[in-house]
Order: C-alpha cells, then sequence, then structure tokens
C-alpha cells in the first residue's frame, strides 16, 4: 500500500481540519497536490453533463434552491422529461466527451411509480455505454434496492453544510435524514457522490464541519462535488456576502488531503470562476468537473470555453483510471 492509501482515516477532529486550513496557502496545496499524484494522474478531469429530469415544484425550502416551490424564482414548473429527450440529451453529453450521464428531479423523495420511469431513463443511457448517476431526494431501503438492480452506478445526495449550519439553510428535512439515504446506499452497495455547497454564509468551522461529517462517513464518497453557492433572485440566500475564492480554494484541497481516494468535483458556480481560479482548484486536487451550459437550473460554462482551458493547462478528459501508485479513481 502507497502511504496515500494508508492515510484513508475516518476519525478525522475538528482541531485537525482545523490546523490544515490554517497551513500557508502554498504548504497547504503542495501538500494535496502530492496526495493526488500518488491516487490519479494529475493532469486528467473525469467529465460528467447534468439533466433536469424533473423542474420545479419541489416542496423542500432549501435556500439557495430556485426549484423550491416556496420562492418565486420566476423557474417554469416541467412534468417527468420523456424518455426520448433524454436519450437525445444522453448521446449528445456522450458525443461531447462525457463518460457520464447524470439526471436529476425536484422531489423531496421520488413515489414508486416515478421511480420506474427513473429506471426505464437508467436503462437507456446505460445501453449507450454511460455510467448512470441520478440525484432524486431521499430513498428508502427497499428504493434503493430497486435502483442496485436497474444498474444504477452513482447517487447524489449532498450533506450540503455543517450539521450546526443546516437549519439556517433547510427546514423540511434533517441532517439524519440525509445520513439514512446515505446509509441505505452504501448498504446495497451504490456508489455515493456526496459534497456540499459553500459560500452559503457558513463559517470557517462549519467548512471544516462539513468535511469532517463527509470524511468521517463509514467509506468515504467516491464522488465529492464541492459546490460554489450560486445565487438566485428571490431565494433566501441571495444578496449573501461572496465568498474569498482562496477560501474556496483552501476547501478543495483540504478535501483533497482528507479523502484522498475520492474524486473531488469542482461543481456548481464556475460561471462565476476565473481561468486562473480554476486552475488553481486543480491544482488543488480537484479532477473531476460537469460539462454543458447548465447545471439542473443554474449556468455552467459553455464547453468550448472548458476546451479552451483544458488545452492552456494541458488537461485531458477521461473517465475513471488507476495510477500505478494504485489510487482508484471513481467519481
Amino acid at each position: 500500500m502507497t502511504d496515500a492509501v494508508q492515510s484513508i482515516r475516518h476519525d478525522w477532529t475538528l482541531d485537525q481540519i482545523k490546523t490544515l486550513f490554517e497551513q500557508p496557502f502554498n504548504d497547504l496545496l503542495f501538500r494535496a497536490q502530492t496526495m493526488h499524484r500518488a491516487n490519479f494522474d494529475p493532469n486528467a478531469v473525469q467529465i460528467s453533463t447534468l439533466l433536469s429530469i424533473k423542474t420545479g415544484a419541489c416542496p423542500e425550502d432549501c435556500a439557495y434552491c430556485p426549484q423550491s416551490a416556496k420562492y418565486d424564482t420566476g423557474l417554469e414548473r416541467e412534468r417527468l422529461l420523456p424518455l426520448d429527450d433524454v436519450r437525445s440529451a444522453a448521446m449528445n453529453a456522450k458525443q461531447n466527451g462525457a463518460t457520464r450521464f447524470c439526471m436529476g428531479a425536484a422531489w423531496r423523495n421520488p413515489t414508486d411509480k416515478n421511480l420506474e420511469k427513473v429506471i426505464e431513463m437508467i436503462s437507456l443511457v446505460k445501453d449507450l455505454g454511460m455510467e448512470t448517476c441520478v440525484t432524486l431526494g431521499m430513498l428508502t431501503r427497499e428504493q434503493t434496492r430497486k435502483l442496485k438492480l436497474a444498474g444504477l452506478d452513482y447517487y447524489n445526495h449532498n450533506l450540503d453544510t455543517s450539521p450546526e449550519y443546516y437549519q439556517e439553510i433547510i427546514t423540511t428535512r434533517t441532517y439524519q435524514d440525509r445520513l439514512d439515504t446515505l446509509e441505505n446506499l452504501r448498504a446495497e452497495d451504490i456508489n455515493v457522490c456526496c459534497g456540499g455547497i459553500i459560500g452559503m454564509g457558513e463559517t470557517d468551522k462549519d467548512r471544516a464541519a462539513l468535511l469532517q461529517q463527509l470524511a468521517n462517513l463509514p467509506e468515504h464518497p467516491q464522488s465529492v462535488p464541492i459546490n460554489l453557492l450560486v445565487q438566485v433572485e428571490n431565494t433566501p440566500l441571495y444578496g449573501t456576502d461572496e465568498l474569498d475564492p482562496i477560501d474556496f480554494v483552501r476547501t478543495i484541497a483540504v478535501a483533497r488531503i482528507m479523502m484522498p481516494a475520492s474524486v473531488v468535483r469542482l461543481s456548481a458556480g464556475r460561471t462565476a470562476m476565473s481561468e486562473e481560479l480554476q486552475a488553481l482548484c486543480f491544482l488543488a486536487g480537484a479532477n473531476s468537473i460537469f460539462y454543458g451550459d447548465t447545471l439542473l437550473t443554474t449556468p455552467n460554462p459553455d464547453e468550448n470555453l472548458d476546451q479552451d482551458l483544458f488545452h492552456k493547462l494541458g488537461i485531458v478528459a477521461n473517465g475513471e483510471q488507476q495510477t500505478e501508485s494504485g489510487g482508484n479513481a471513481a467519481a
């Protein structure tokens, strides 16, 4: 085993995480990049595409989300997409270099009838030779089992923030509800995509506590999306003070150090990031992005812009791979 693999831990304390965050920036990035190189190709980024298969009218009150029925954001409510629309979107994503197709529905939790329709979508995407990921809200154990039998590769279910700050962001479900769904997914051996949103007015301690929750799960999430808040007018978080970009990079770096074998995804908020900031995030250990001009309902950089940036940085887009040192890349 390499030193990096041996360093996988599930017993991080807040003081230890605080010490990581407080390291000089150059030292922190050097440590994160060293960890990254021990587990992954440092110049490879995994590409996923995200499609909203059911938009708006969500009963949850997530303070950042334009899809909540509780906020008037001008978002048009849509029914579950027809299969042909999903197939066309998946084929286009594959042609543009995506190796994984993610589908999101604005539900608190899916009904069994809706779940069967999503399972049909999973089957057609897998028939195209792509990996599948869905985010549908909370799941029962039986629903999780059905998704496993359908061949689902990944399920996205973010913790969003620290347990202490959570009630400031969401009141319609508890932190334990989220942990229970993650446990159902682990029990059925479905890969987990689980991270959070940075820049929601949380403290440094909250960011450390979020990463503590993720790293101290019984198994590290295979993929850890780190989102920068995209502020949407008429949501409660609109007008929140913007996060210092260096603090965002520090969060990426600490996530890489704490979860060395997980893919760290640079997710929402990239339209507000300069090329230089994104480059620092890749240096800090981010090795996955969402590709395409929309993430569910919020903007994302055009594919051509991403291709130009990859060319400048010498980054290649690819799927999962394992380096000679033994690191297993799964997003």
